[in-house]
């Protein structure tokens, strides 16, 4: 299956995301939406409780769905006409099922550890390739603004230079040029309820919810 060859890509880190949820169907193995790590009002007043439940239940669930479908439909079909058709359905809905597994942990509720980067290597790193935290969040919400539509401004670790780097996705495409390390979904369905077309207001305010000690794991296991 065209997703297992995703999933096969993205090791280590979007892979374990995503093989946490699948599960197996009449020998196929399907997709599944996780669950939150956190109540849907957790990351208030930041990201309200209608968005996340919205985003989560039905727009996460969608891709899913969809994603399934086109499994199934591949598996079925014996045309290689069909199957290359069908791949634009995977890729979409695959990226998106990946994108969110990751921003759902990427995220914490304020009062716990959301917002808090603590000493140690990520913030290194940070300070080494950007200056500084501040000066980081600043380009990242400058590029990141920026995205024409829809998509997604990720921190990305660049295994060629060893280097973190900012870097942007279209729509619902996976990041594969460099290790997701934290990803800020920039499709007006993770906004616009609060924040209406204020996308700078919205980019604010995220940093008051980012996990940034998953973020660290990711980068851990990136340069190890």
């Amino acid at each position: 299956m065209l997703a297992a060859a995703v999933r096969n890509t993205f090791k280590p880190t979007i892979s374990r995301a995503f093989a946490a949820s699948t599960r197996q169907v009449r020998g196929i193995q399907t997709a599944s939406l996780p669950p939150l790590p956190y109540p849907y009002n957790a990351l208030e007043p930041y990201i309200s409780e209608e968005i996340m439940t919205l985003h989560h239940q039905k727009h996460h669930q969608t891709y899913v769905n969809g994603l399934n479908a086109a499994e199934e439909a591949y598996s079925k079909s014996t045309s290689v006409k069909e199957q290359i058709a069908l791949q634009a359905a995977i890729k979409f809905n695959g990226g998106g099922h990946i994108n969110h597994s990751l921003f759902w942990k990427n995220l914490a509720p304020a009062n716990e550890d959301g917002g808090k980067l603590s000493d140690g290597a990520l913030k290194k790193a940070i300070e080494r390739d950007f200056g500084s935290v501040e000066e980081f969040k600043k380009q990242f919400n400058t590029q990141t603004a920026a995205i024409q539509g829809s998509g997604w401004g990720w921190l990305g670790y660049n295994k060629k230079t060893s280097k973190l780097e900012v870097v942007s996705t279209a729509n619902q495409d996976p990041l594969i040029s460099h290790v997701p390390i934290l990803g800020v979904d920039i499709w007006e369905h993770a906004f616009y309820l609060q924040y209406k077309n204020v996308k700078p207001d919205y980019l604010n305010a995220i940093w008051n919810v980012i996990n940034f000690k998953e973020a660290e794991k990711r980068f851990l296991e990136a340069t190890q």
